[in-house]
């Protein structure tokens, strides 16, 4: 059997191309309650539903940032938000030619039989939630699994349990016509060198796409967010070119040319970091048969975020600074980036949380 030539068949291919344009990419703005609590109160501002719509509306509005994004992941309270003025979020989306997406997982929980490995859970109900969810204005899914290195890590129980986790809910999601983001991150945590996240890498991806295929996900209609492949946080930095030759020979050898487009996650690298890398990749001559953009969530907002602080006065100053990441990672898509958003206050700042939790 091959891929499922549903009712969504072609939606979803055109969905996932548009994504993957060359020049845009995803702001991941998906976190949860919990997760944007901790941004909130790293600028003193309290974590309820007016301040995290304040937030996003501000992210949401700034006048000409949707311009260089394809997709905005959204938390499930986001979807249904409106501007103060009462203008649904979903709706500000499509008139800027952004796709609304939706984060789909329920979190982790240990992987019994590990050595406190996890697993992403939430497949129980997700058929129904994501036919909830195509009906508000989502297309596009989001299901993060997540892995680590250690010396033993990830163990094979680890990759089998994930990539299947992966496969079952991109399977549901095209079902309901939602293009899956198929997200297996590992995490940088640790002293090893980029030689052992390639190599883990690869074989985290090779997992994934086995167990896609066995499925019959149709790959025309899936994105896939993967980590950048760098040395560990407690490991000697190495140049973006060092970084792009890496993790496009490793997407080479794993990644069916059939995805059309791989949306990088930034994984706790510096706003300006994860973009010189991405820009590093676009530059690198060779065979790239996917477009390469990013997903980025702490990564687009940081200097954002810090230069708002929660106060009316700052809106326009963050608005500036959340349009010049925008820009500046649509040109790394293109390879042309040139530097010149490092000035931005907090951009430079690494943003890597050991063992990071939504």
């Amino acid at each position: 059997m091959t891929a499922c030539k549903g009712k969504y068949h072609d939606e979803l291919i055109a969905n996932a191309a548009y994504i993957g344009t060359p020049g845009k990419g995803i702001l991941a703005a998906d976190e949860s309650t919990g997760t944007i609590g901790k941004r909130l109160s790293s600028i003193n501002v309290e974590n309820v539903e007016s301040n995290r719509r304040a937030l996003r509306e501000l992210l949401f509005c700034t006048p000409g940032a949707l311009q260089y994004l394809s997709g905005v992941i959204l938390f499930e309270e986001t979807l249904y938000q409106k501007t103060a003025s009462g203008k649904p979020f979903v709706e500000i989306l499509k008139e800027g030619g952004v796709l609304p997406g939706i984060k789909v997982d329920k979190g982790t929980v240990d992987l019994t039989g590990t050595n406190g490995e996890i697993t992403t859970q939430g497949l129980d109900d997700l058929g129904k939630r994501c036919a909830k969810y195509y009906e508000a204005g989502a297309r596009f899914a989001k299901w993060r699994a997540v892995l680590k290195i250690g010396p033993t890590e990830p163990s094979e129980l680890s990759i089998h349990e994930n990539a299947y986790g992966l496969a079952r809910y991109a399977m549901i999601c095209q079902e309901n016509g939602l293009v899956p983001i198929v997200e297996p991150e590992i995490l940088v945590d640790g002293p090893h060198d980029i030689d052992r996240c390639a190599y883990v890498t690869e074989r985290v991806l090779a997992a994934c796409y086995k167990a896609l295929n066995d499925h019959h996900v149709l790959l025309e209609g899936t994105l896939l967010k993967p980590n950048m492949v760098t040395p560990g946080s407690d490991a000697k930095k190495v140049s973006p070119d060092v970084v792009a030759e890496y993790t496009v020979r490793t997407l080479r050898r794993t990644t069916p040319a059939a995805v059309p487009a791989i949306v990088f996650l930034s994984g706790g690298q510096s706003e300006e970091e994860a973009t010189l890398n991405l820009n590093a990749m676009n530059k690198l001559k060779g065979k790239k048969p996917w477009s390469l953009s990013f997903s980025f969530g702490r990564a687009l907002q940081q200097s954002t975020l810090k230069t708002w602080a929660g106060k009316e006065e700052n809106i326009e100053k963050a608005r500036a600074a959340f349009l010049a990441r925008c820009k500046a990672n649509s040109e790394a898509t293109l390879g042309t980036y040139k530097g010149d958003a490092a000035k931005v206050a907090g951009a430079s700042e690494s943003l890597h949380v050991k063992d990071y939790k939504y």
